[in-house]
């Protein structure tokens, strides 16, 4: 029986003897001042949680390819590279400030600016919280793609109390939209879910508006924008396009 006794207790003592050495690392929270610690951050697959302590410039598109969170801490990320064929971002060069690449990622509190875009979900899902401001790109703030070799349909989540902003937004340059080459792609807000075409452009008006468009009693979404939506839309001038919610669609043309 000593014996015995003696065995279990000369294993523990080895367990306790290599547990110093064992290397067991915890997924960590990183802050980070500049686009070199952003990119270290993002490439380190120990972290999970990215805090911008302030606004950062970047030369280069920023290309989440992982899981984690970004929080902005209500800083800003703003493009100051050069653009092809131009010096402003008016000019295509496919520059958006942040592109999520097949990840599944959290953004919170942040502003995107200076891009062609502020930010594209290619082929990845995107949850938006807390104020997001996509105001002073190019073309638009957010693009919902695909792209060359992405099978993935791009998802995108936002709470109800998310804030999304786009001061500058226009009829050239709606807040939201899916490509052309993108066939459909996933919003989902407040557990309503959305399925938006390729060619679709809308602003945050209207994003808002269908986002609400809900029935309390079937949970079914409700296709109608009423007179006083219609006569909003008429004054956006968005054009002809069609939105299809739940496999319904609804045309308008203005």
């Amino acid at each position: 029986m000593i014996k015995k006794h003696t065995g279990i207790l000369v294993v523990i003592l080895m367990v306790l003897a290599i547990l110093p050495f064992v290397n067991v690392q915890a997924l960590e929270s990183a802050t980070v001042y500049n686009e070199e610690t952003l990119k270290a951050a993002i490439q380190n697959a120990d972290i999970d949680t990215i805090v911008l302590s302030e606004d950062i410039e970047t030369h280069e598109k920023i290309n989440i390819t992982r899981d984690l969170t970004l929080d902005g801490a209500n800083h800003t990320i703003k493009y100051a590279g050069t653009f092809k064929g131009g010096s402003d971002n008016t000019v295509w060069d496919s520059i958006y400030v942040l592109q999520v690449y097949k990840a599944d990622v959290t953004i919170k509190n942040i502003k995107l600016t200076n891009g062609n875009a502020g930010l594209l979900v290619n082929g990845g899902r995107v949850k938006l919280e807390g104020k997001i401001d996509l105001s002073g790109n190019g073309f638009g703030g957010m693009e919902l793609g695909k792209g060359v070799g992405v099978t993935q349909t791009p998802y995108l989540e936002l709470d109800k109390d998310t804030d999304l902003v786009n001061t500058t937004e226009s009829y050239e340059r709606p807040t939201v939209w899916v490509p052309d080459d993108t066939e459909k792609a996933r919003v989902v807000v407040d557990g309503k879910d959305v399925t938006f075409k390729a060619g679709d452009e809308l602003s945050i008006s209207e994003f808002e508006e269908i986002m609400e468009m809900n029935n309390p009693e079937t949970g079914d979404t409700i296709l109608l924008f009423g007179v006083l939506g219609l006569v909003g839309l008429i004054s956006l001038g968005f054009g002809l396009r069609e939105l299809v919610i739940n496999n319904k669609s609804y045309k308008k043309e203005l």
